[in-house]
C-alpha cells in the first residue's frame, strides 16, 4: 500500500507538442496484442469521499471517463481537484466511494486487495516522478522484477532476463542493463521505469507527473519515449499539471473540484 502515497483550473491552452527527439524501438515482443473490443478504461459516476473528524471531503464527484484502446490522453488540475484521487483509482490503489470502474473490460470495483495486487501486477504499468527503482538492482533486475511475481506471464522458453532486455532495448537503454540506478542520470532511471512498466505487456501505462524530478530536455525526452510508445499502440494516461507535458497528450481531461469541466481532443 505504500505506492498510495506517491499518487497525492488552470485555463492556459495547451500547446502544440514539438516533434518527438527520440522514438523507441519497435515493440514487437514487448506488448500483448489488444483483446476484445472494449474500452481499456470505463468509469460511470464514480465517487470518493473521504472522512477527516466529522468533516466530509468529496474528492470526485460523479466522475465518468472512458479511455479507448490506444488513446494518449493527460488529466490535468490544480492541487486539490482530485486528479491524484482519480489516479490512484484508475491504479487499483484506491477504490471509489460509489460507482464503477471497467479495467480492460472487468469491473475492478468490488474486488480484494489480492485480487487488486494481481490486477496491478498484469494490466496495468506505473511510471512515478520518482522513479522508484531498487537502488541495489541493476537496471536489468529492476526491469525484471515484476516478472518474478507472474512467471506464467512468459513465453516458452523466455527468461525474465530476456524480456526485461527487450524492455531496455525499447527505450534505448540496452547498453545500461548493469548499471544501477545510482549510475545512471534522472532521464535514464526514469527509461528503466518506462521498460519495468512494459515488461508485463499491460493494458495500460499511468504516469504521475512522469518529469516532474527532470530538467527540462530530459522531460521532453521521456515524453517523446512515452510519445512513440503510444503511436505504436500502447494506451497512456498521464496526470500532471504542466501545459507543455500535456500538449504531448492527443486528448485533455481537466478536473476542477472533484468534477470534469473539460474533456477535448486536441488533435
Amino acid at each position: 500500500m505504500g505506492l498510495r502515497s506517491m499518487f497525492v483550473r488552470g485555463e492556459a491552452p495547451v500547446a502544440s507538442a514539438p516533434a518527438p527527439s527520440e522514438a523507441p524501438a519497435d515493440l514487437a515482443g514487448v506488448t500483448r496484442s489488444p483483446v476484445g473490443g472494449h474500452a481499456v478504461v470505463e468509469t460511470r459516476e464514480v465517487t470518493k469521499v473521504y472522512h477527516m473528524g466529522d468533516v466530509e471531503v468529496q474528492a470526485l464527484k460523479g466522475v465518468s471517463l472512458t479511455v479507448e484502446r490506444g488513446e494518449f490522453v493527460a488529466i490535468m488540475g490544480a492541487s486539490g481537484s482530485g486528479k491524484s484521487t482519480l489516479m490512484g483509482i484508475l491504479g487499483c490503489l484506491d477504490r471509489p466511494t460509489s460507482g464503477t470502474y471497467l479495467l480492460d473490460g472487468e469491473d475492478v470495483s468490488e474486488l480484494d486487495r489480492d485480487e487488486l495486487a494481481w490486477v496491478r501486477n498484469q494490466r496495468i504499468g506505473f511510471v512515478f516522478q520518482s522513479f522508484n527503482l531498487l537502488p541495489r538492482m541493476t537496471a536489468l533486475k529492476n526491469v525484471a522484477l515484476p516478472l518474478l511475481y507472474s512467471p506464467e506471464d512468459l513465453e516458452g522458453d523466455e527468461t525474465p532476463e530476456e524480456r526485461a532486455l527487450a524492455a531496455l532495448e525499447t527505450v534505448g537503454l540496452a547498453e545500461r542493463v548493469h548499471h544501477r540506478p545510482k549510475e545512471l542520470s534522472g532521464g535514464q532511471q526514469q527509461r528503466v521505469a518506462i521498460a519495468r512498466a512494459l515488461v508485463n505487456r499491460p493494458a495500460i501505462i499511468l504516469a504521475d507527473e512522469p518529469t516532474g524530478n527532470l530538467d527540462s530536455r530530459s522531460g521532453q525526452e521521456i515524453m517523446a519515449i512515452l510519445d512513440g510508445l503510444n503511436r505504436q499502440g500502447v494506451t497512456m494516461v498521464v496526470v500532471t499539471h504542466e501545459d507543455d507535458i500535456a500538449a504531448w497528450a492527443r486528448r485533455v481531461v481537466r478536473l476542477h473540484d472533484g468534477e470534469i469541466v473539460l474533456d477535448e481532443v486536441r488533435r
